[in-house]
């Protein structure tokens, strides 16, 4: 017998609004350049959002998908929720593949996270459905245990110990890799603003004029040469870096240094 999760039950919902009722609902698509210039059944908007569907088009259907459920609330927060389940779905699957005991919940949070986004994140910003994707991911997240909270085995020292270096919050890692020489300060601000602080790397790569993946290709570098080194030694003292790196990093500017690395 298949668990009736949270995300199951917006499912159910979904269908009884697009065909279950005496009057089926209907988006408006001609206030959103690029769709067709009639009312669409909230099934069809809901299959051509699955499609390739362009970025400024998707902002606009869910920029007025947000609104109205901010407006009226009740059904279009259900139809907004069912149009964006299928991609819910999938994100709660990967989250439970490890903690399938943990499926309920983590369905739960994954749809609390994105209806307190639909319902309370700014309209204005670029990438309004990756948003409210990101704002499901986390909340996902925090149904799924951390290794640290979970019973420890009675053969586990449970004592206090001094952690192995580098160790601290991840801005101070950061930090310390910029004055070792392993990674550049845009590198460190890089990868602190999109894995730690929130930021999207799509809106990041916008504001820096490239493309979303050189942005991406760019933290992978740099996540790579900071894993190498983590794995070899810390974060001490200089690193042992190729002669072409070390004369980018002298003839960098202090000043743009003292940005990660001053409050050290």
């Amino acid at each position: 017998m298949a668990i009736l999760t949270a995300l199951s039950a917006i499912d159910h919902a979904f269908a009884q609004l697009t065909t279950e009722r005496p009057t089926p609902m209907f988006f408006d698509a001609g206030t959103v350049p690029g769709l067709p210039d009639r009312p669409m059944s909230l099934q069809e908007l809901s299959d051509l959002l699955r499609g390739r569907v362009y970025v400024e088009v998707t902002d606009a259907v869910w920029r007025q998908l947000a609104g109205h459920a901010r407006q009226w609330g009740g059904e279009w927060v259900t139809a907004a929720a069912g149009i964006a389940a299928p991609s819910l779905t999938k994100m709660a699957s990967r989250l439970g593949r490890k903690h399938p005991q943990q499926i309920e919940d983590i369905d739960s949070e994954v749809l609390a996270g994105f209806l307190d986004a639909l319902t309370h994140a700014p309209l204005e910003p670029p990438q309004m459905w990756l948003r409210l994707c990101w704002a499901a991911w986390r909340g996902g997240l925090r149904a799924v245990p951390q290794e640290e909270m979970l019973e420890l085995s009675w053969d586990v020292p449970s004592g206090s110990r001094l952690p192995r270096r580098p160790y601290g919050h991840p801005d101070l890692l950061l930090g310390r890799a910029c004055r070792a020489g392993v990674i550049t300060p845009d590198a460190a601000e890089l990868i602190g603003a999109t894995r730690y602080g929130g930021e999207l790397i799509d809106v990041l790569a916008a504001q820096k004029d490239i493309t979303p993946a050189a942005l991406r290709k760019r933290r992978r570098a740099a996540e790579l040469r900071l894993a190498s080194v983590l794995r070899t030694g810390d974060l001490s003292g200089p690193a042992h870096t190729p002669k072409a790196n070390t004369s980018q990093r002298t003839t960098r500017p202090e000043t743009s240094q003292l940005r990660l690395t001053g409050n050290l």
